[in-house]
């Protein structure tokens, strides 16, 4: 599987390019909450939840102290935000009685797996939640799954699996060495521009030769809509 991993990684770089990093890297917390309010929705609408939270909290603390109703106000352009406002306050609480300065680095001399039990205890942190925290915070190489990674790996055939869970753990040791960030980011913008799940555009993909998907769709593609912008490298500490 590693090979074929590269050898995706490959096309998909010289289609997209190597996606750029932040650094330094943002805080496993400001990570986790930017993952939360990203579920269901885009990632326009969660980093305008977002900045609106940190502009209105400029501090971790501010926020678990703050009212729920205070939260929903200012993450409602994620939607869902009276779950998403829940979560967020069940996090800030755990880790506040830890540590009231809320500082997560100690997760830093954790090895990924505890890393991912800690944090999927919460309601409203799943497994991709939790290994967003692990890639964009913590560096380490695993690919989150979210529904575009999912269809596009189930689709060319690294894996077969039911569910993005299962494509996670099918996946998460056999990323080889440094190429998670691009090949996850790579992987959304694949799902995004080109393989809808809809009438994917086979014709422009640039895995069309090696992707193993019965029912390409090859009529001719309309212009596609680059969509490179993504939360996650774009999370700000105040």
């Amino acid at each position: 599987m590693k090979r074929r991993i590269l050898k995706i990684n490959k096309l998909l770089a010289e289609r997209f390019g190597i996606p750029e990093r932040q650094f330094p890297r943002p805080s496993p917390l400001s990570i986790l909450i930017g993952t939360i309010l990203s579920q269901n929705t885009n990632d326009t609408n969660s980093f305008k939840a977002y900045s609106s939270l940190r502009k209105k909290f400029p501090h971790w603390n501010h926020v678990a102290e703050a009212r729920l109703s205070e939260i929903e106000k200012e993450i409602k352009s994620a939607g869902l935000w009276k779950q998403k406002a829940k979560a967020i306050k069940a996090v800030l609480k755990f880790f506040s009685e830890k540590d009231p300065s809320l500082n997560l680095d100690y997760l830093k001399d954790k090895d990924s797996d505890a890393i991912l039990d800690e944090l999927t205890q919460f309601k409203g942190v799943g497994v991709k939640t939790a290994a967003c925290v692990l890639l964009f915070s913590l560096d380490r190489n695993v690919c989150p799954v979210d529904t575009h990674v999912f269809r596009t790996l189930n689709r060319i055939g690294p894996v077969d699996s039911a569910n993005p869970e299962k494509t996670f753990y099918e996946i998460k040791d056999k990323i080889p060495d440094g190429i998670a960030h691009q090949f996850h980011t790579n992987l959304i913008r694949l799902g995004r521009e080109i393989c809808k799940s809809q009438k994917p555009s086979c014709s422009i993909c640039p895995l069309k030769k090696i992707c193993k998907f019965d029912n390409k769709n090859f009529e001719e593609s309309k212009s596609i809509t680059s969509k490179e912008f993504m939360l996650l490298d774009n999370i700000f500490e105040v």
